[in-house]
């Protein structure tokens, strides 16, 4: 398939080396066609990676991933176009992270929003996926770091993008029976507000190969 990632950070060359790893096509999204990130990831993935800017990216993908920072995801989802994400899969990954001058961490949007559901009303065309937030990036494409079961989660509108989104899943590694579909994308709220403690339990434990792991008495 052909991917395009929006966003040149961490998280979204994880995901890009790891689908053209996978034998995927991608273009690698920045606002500007001289990113220095993107056009080094570029050079290194070989003839299936490619740089290009947010509208490239969108246009070239079959599938659109959201690796933004979610306090900026509208912008940068307003830069591709929404003409070129109409109809198209779009995983949204990003997490509305707000640090202040002190490191105290809050959300925004929360609790009565969150970032999933402001691309879906923004894109309402489009079928936003929300998936992966949850964990670091380099367990979103090898989930066997960390030893035992865990879960991933899933939130979204339309039964057939989940599936398609879950069968990339498990291309990453994921189980089937490992990831949970939480239902339509108001779900994604309680995904992105997982991420403070998160971030606490990061800071406990010294390092971020870990997730969650649900138990259920049946």
């Amino acid at each position: 398939m052909r991917f395009g990632v929006i966003g040149t950070g961490t998280v979204g060359r994880t995901l890009a080396e790891k689908l053209v790893e996978l034998g995927h096509e991608v273009t690698l999204g920045s606002r500007t066609k001289d990113n220095a990130a993107a056009n080094d990831w570029a050079d290194r993935a070989g003839p299936y990676g490619h740089a290009g800017t947010f509208a490239e990216a969108a246009e070239f993908g079959e599938v659109v991933l959201n690796a933004t920072s979610g306090t900026v995801s509208l912008q940068a989802l307003e830069a591709a176009g929404a003409e070129r994400l109409a109809g198209k899969v779009l995983i949204d990954v990003s997490n509305p992270l707000v640090f202040s001058a002190t490191g105290e961490l809050s959300l925004e949007p929360v609790n009565t929003d969150s970032v999933g559901e402001q691309i879906q009303r923004a894109y309402p065309e489009t079928f936003v996926v929300k998936a992966l937030n949850t964990v670091t990036a380099p367990v979103m494409v090898d989930p066997a770091r960390i030893p035992g079961e865990h879960n991933l989660f899933i939130a979204g509108e339309d039964v057939e993008a989940k599936a398609k989104v879950r069968a990339v899943l498990e291309e990453f590694g994921w189980p089937a029976g490992a990831i949970i579909d939480l239902g339509g994308i108001e779900a994604a709220r309680g995904m992105e507000m997982m991420m403070p403690f998160w971030i606490s339990m990061m800071r406990h434990l010294g390092h971020a190969d870990f997730n969650y792991s649900i138990r259920t008495a049946n």
